[in-house]
C-alpha cells in the first residue's frame, strides 16, 4: 500500500503530464485536471460529455494564491471564506492565468480554497489549481460515494487516487455564490 506522500506524488506527476484524476474533494468525487492546462480540461469536458460553455470550477489549497487568478478580488471575498465552515464555491469576475475554456463568457470562474488535506497537499505539490467536476456524464446525478461512480467514467480516466474508496457516507455538492466586485452577490446553489 502507497503511504499518502507516495500517492500525492504519483497523483501530481499524472496533472502535469496532462493526465485526467479521479479524486476525492472535500464534497463529492470529482474528475480533475491542471486547471492551466487546456488540452487536459478539454479532455475532462468530453469524459462529461458537456458542452464547453456551462464552466466547472476550480481549487486551490490557499487564499493567498487567489490574487494571482483573479484581477480584483472582491472585499466581501474575503469575509465569506473566513466566514464559512463547510465548503463554499465562489464565482470570481475578471478571472485570469487559467485555461480559456474554464473561463465563463462573463470572465468569471468557480474558484473553492480546499480544507481537505489530500487535496491541499496535492494543489501545493503541483503549485497549480485543480479542475474539480462532479464526476458524472452531464445531466446525471452527481455520485455521493466512490461506489455511486459509473465504471465508464473509472474507465475514461489516467488514475483513481486510491483514498477514501470504502466510505459509504453520501457527500453533497458545495454552496455556490456568484460574487461582484462593488460587493454584491447571487446564491446559486
Amino acid at each position: 500500500m502507497s503511504t499518502i506522500k507516495e500517492i500525492i506524488r504519483n497523483t501530481a506527476d499524472i496533472l502535469r503530464d496532462g493526465g485526467i484524476i479521479l479524486y476525492p474533494t472535500d464534497t463529492i468525487w470529482g474528475l480533475g485536471c491542471d486547471a492551466t492546462n487546456s488540452k487536459a480540461v478539454k479532455k475532462i469536458y468530453n469524459i462529461k460529455q458537456r458542452d464547453d460553455s456551462h464552466s466547472m470550477l476550480i481549487l486551490l489549497d490557499t487564499v493567498s494564491r487567489l490574487q494571482y487568478y483573479v484581477k480584483q478580488v472582491p472585499d466581501i471575498a474575503w469575509q465569506l471564506i473566513e466566514a464559512g465552515d463547510s465548503p463554499l464555491t465562489l464565482v470570481y469576475p475578471g478571472v485570469r492565468n487559467i485555461a480559456p475554456a474554464l473561463i465563463s463568457g462573463d470572465g468569471s470562474l468557480g474558484i473553492r480554497i480546499v480544507k481537505d488535506d489530500f487535496c491541499s497537499e496535492l494543489i501545493s505539490r503541483l503549485r497549480k489549481p485543480i479542475v474539480s467536476t462532479s464526476a458524472n456524464i452531464t445531466g446525471d446525478a452527481p455520485p455521493g460515494s466512490y461506489a455511486d461512480i459509473t465504471e465508464k467514467i473509472k474507465e475514461s480516466v489516467d488514475y483513481i487516487v486510491p483514498l477514501r474508496q470504502d466510505e459509504t457516507k453520501s457527500k453533497t455538492a458545495s454552496s455556490i455564490i456568484k460574487i461582484e466586485i462593488n460587493g454584491q452577490f447571487k446564491i446559486i446553489r
